[in-house]
């Protein structure tokens, strides 16, 4: 490409397009391991091309869904690892549009860097796409966008869109909850990726003061990781054990997804007209990075519950005649789940005694 075309004085002002024509070449293979059969065409359009397969839908809904990773982000920075962040942007939009009763279809991203070092952006795309593999849905297109002097050259931000689909007649309806329905958790990964500004403050992270930190994973367990890598555990993604509940016929009433907010935001927001959340803090299976983190900063329980899923990364919602039998489908996709609580007549809260 010659100067008529504006690459050598774009790259002087520090915008390398080749580099960006480089970067899409290196993730094609990552993005090629997400096509579905609906996929039409692969990235490089200037559309996402994705024809759903509409066979047993009678109405179908369409579901959207977006996030972003957030300042877990600088945690990568600080470790210089780059290949699950993405996992993290996908599973918050696709848990979110889990939560309705869809099947996630496609996903696109969108990744702004401080300067396009293309093997690193195909490193963050790869994570991406694994988390589309995960999630059993495609990833059909993107942008990168090389945005010198907006962002420091070493980092970036990195955000997503899902968009799924469901009959509406089968979309959840909270309003069918009724005093007795269990609630049923699904357990985190971890921190998954949210709380991550008090977790800098409280650790220091900005000046060092998490690096040389360790965290021993269980009591029995003579191998330790550190906490860094520990709290850059990738958000689970519950797509298959969420679906395959469905596809069994066990319709949850609601399903709550425990991202910002904690418990005291995502589960009330589940809540159907007149009813509460009841739930014992011993049901609740905690992993030792949150007391941790509690002990560390010195956070009241109540701010803990307020702020992180605590080791629950979903909740659903279920009748007392279907807990059974949903706790068997989802331990049999994989899932350790529990019951977390019950409902009960009330106004929307959450009641954790």
């Amino acid at each position: 490409m010659t100067d008529a075309y504006g690459n050598e004085r774009y790259k002087e002002a520090g915008v390398d397009i080749t580099a960006g024509y480089r970067a899409v070449e290196l993730m094609r293979g990552y993005v090629a391991k997400t096509a579905t059969r609906g996929v039409l065409e692969g990235i490089g359009g200037f559309g996402g091309l994705f024809e759903p397969d509409l066979t047993g839908i009678r109405n179908p809904v369409l579901v959207s869904g977006t996030d972003g990773v957030g300042t877990k982000l600088k945690l990568a920075f600080l470790l210089n690892k780059h290949d699950t962040v993405g996992i993290d942007c996908v599973a918050m939009c696709v848990n979110d549009v889990l939560c309705c009763g869809a099947k996630p279809l496609f996903f696109l991203d969108y990744l702004a860097v401080g300067k396009n070092n293309p093997e690193k952006v195909a490193c963050i795309v790869g994570g991406v796409a694994e988390g589309c593999v995960q999630a059993g849905c495609a990833l059909i297109g993107g942008e990168t966008a090389e945005m010198r002097g907006f962002y420091p050259e070493e980092e970036y931000d990195l955000a997503g869109f899902c968009v799924g689909i469901a009959d509406k007649a089968a979309l959840l309806d909270k309003n069918r909850m009724k005093p007795g329905d269990v609630l049923i958790a699904l357990p985190s990964s971890g921190v998954h990726s949210n709380g991550f500004s008090l977790i800098r403050k409280v650790f220091s992270m900005e000046s060092g003061g998490l690096t040389n930190m360790r965290l021993k994973v269980t009591e029995s367990d003579s191998a330790r990781l550190s906490l860094p890598e520990t709290l850059l555990t990738p958000t689970k993604i519950y797509v298959n054990a969420v679906m395959a509940l469905l596809d069994a016929g066990v319709m949850p009433c609601s399903i709550a997804h425990i991202t910002g907010g904690g418990f005291f935001e995502n589960i009330p927001r589940a809540m159907g007209k007149g009813m509460r959340a009841r739930i014992e803090k011993k049901a609740v299976r905690t992993p030792p990075v949150f007391n941790i983190i509690a002990e560390t900063g010195r956070i009241s329980e109540r701010d803990m519950y307020c702020t992180f899923n605590m080791g629950v990364g979903m909740c659903l919602t279920v009748t007392k005649d279907e807990a059974s039998r949903a706790l068997a489908l989802l331990k049999a996709h994989g899932e350790d789940a529990y019951v977390l609580g019950g409902i009960e007549a009330g106004e929307g809260e959450l009641v954790l005694c």
